[in-house]
């Protein structure tokens, strides 16, 4: 007989919970037994501790109170409490609600009983009681038997491990069938590779569009400005001009998107969209892309109805506010939100500035509604419109931003 089985049996009575009574440091449960109050039970807490006799009968005798009412009394009287995690399936099982319980755990009391046997400290006020055994003597016999001196503490888990019968050891586990640790190191390292992919990319795309400055000579490319083809890049450095010039500053050119995730062209869909006349919601684009968001990215008009045409490289970013003053030399077009709080901070007093010296392109479905281009309409850009569906026609869209773009930059070259 153990205190746990004994409280739970007193309590699914209901009534005899009354017959439990105090008397000095030990819990008498009518005639039938006693045990002291500091007692370990079987039930263990979550936090892994076994809560104590004086800690169950206390609660069991105050489960009407609120948590705080509750905890107050355990304060008052020096009881241990039992907590709020606890608190339901304790009394589900003490009440008989549930036959068993998981945070029972019987092992370490079978090990302090084995030595005693069925001298389980009980009182029988009518029998004689000279065979009474404490909890305190019973632990002490155990401790002179396993340990040879009285007084020692008992090492409760060198108790547990002489009754346990290993499984498998951590080699035997590593020699296991059907179970391939290769493919975990790949899947650990695999998000680093990305990463270092990401990163190899986004230098590849700067030195790409630098060789196409620093080179642009030897490939016979004349740049803004010059004679011969405008397309291209000027092979011959010009000096960095300023925005009251209106020409574009020493550099690759700068296209700005919105961040945000409103509009149809972001970061994460331009390249497709520009270079290859294929629109990818940004949603999937988003989700496709491993590792952060680039801060920014090159793009190269690959296709165009003159195939004679040279390559021109630009630069899209979607965060005006890293731009500094002669990056803002460089910007040449930006693809418009349709709300006010996107030009905030612009080195432009007015909308009228912004849209004189920067190429505003406004992106939207053929079947929005016309509130949704209602701002842009009041502004100098130009609405440019795709099929929802028809992904064919993405090509002529992205092809009208480049002839646009093409001529705007032309037309600042010049001025």
């Amino acid at each position: 007989m153990d205190p746990l089985s004994v409280l739970r049996e007193f309590t699914i009575r209901g009534e005899d919970l009354d017959r439990i009574e105090r008397v000095g440091d030990e819990y008498r449960f009518g005639s039938e037994c006693s045990f002291p109050c500091a007692a370990e039970t079987a039930y263990r807490s979550k936090s892994g501790s076994l809560y104590t006799l004086e800690a169950l009968v206390h609660y069991v005798k105050n489960q009407h109170l609120k948590h705080g009412e509750y905890m107050q009394s355990t304060v008052k009287n020096a009881v241990p409490a039992v907590t709020l995690l606890d608190r339901k399936p304790l009394l589900d099982y003490l009440t008989g609600r549930v036959a068993s319980s998981d945070s029972i755990d019987f092992l370490l009391l079978q090990q302090q009983n084995a030595q005693s046997q069925k001298k389980n400290e009980e009182y029988r006020p009518d029998q004689d009681n000279s065979a009474f055994v404490s909890r305190e003597n019973a632990i002490e016999d155990m401790e002179v038997e396993d340990f040879g001196k009285p007084g020692e503490d008992v090492d409760y888990v060198m108790l547990i491990r002489s009754n346990e019968r290993p499984l498998k050891s951590r080699e035997a586990i590593l020699e296991c069938k059907n179970r391939d640790f290769y493919s975990v190191l790949v899947n650990s390292t695999k998000r680093e590779e990305e990463r270092q992919r990401i990163e190899s990319q986004q230098r590849k795309d700067g030195l790409v569009a630098k060789s196409r400055l620093m080179g642009a000579e030897e490939r016979g490319v004349v740049g803004f400005g010059g004679s011969g083809d405008n397309s291209g890049f000027d092979a011959n450095p010009k000096p960095k001009l300023h925005l009251k010039s209106g020409k574009i500053g020493e550099g690759v050119p700068i296209i700005l998107v919105p961040s945000a995730f409103q509009t149809l062209i972001t970061i994460y869909n331009v390249k497709e969209f520009l270079e290859d006349g294929v629109f990818i919601p940004t949603d999937v684009k988003a989700k496709q892309m491993k590792g952060p968001k680039p801060d920014c990215i090159t793009v190269q008009k690959k296709f165009s109805r003159d195939r004679e045409r040279v390559v021109t490289a630009y630069e899209v970013r979607d965060k005006p506010s890293a731009l500094k003053q002669d990056d803002w030399d460089r910007v040449v077009a930006v693809f418009v939100l349709g709300k006010e709080w996107q030009f905030k901070d612009w080195p432009f007093k007015d909308h009228v500035e912004i849209f004189n010296k920067v190429l505003g392109f406004f992106l939207r479905f053929e079947d929005d509604s016309i509130e949704s281009a209602k701002t842009a309409k009041q502004w100098n850009v130009k609405i440019i419109s795709i099929s929802k569906n028809k992904r064919h026609q993405d090509r002529a869209a992205a092809l009208e931003v480049w002839e646009k773009l093409e001529e705007f930059v032309r037309s600042r070259s010049r001025s």
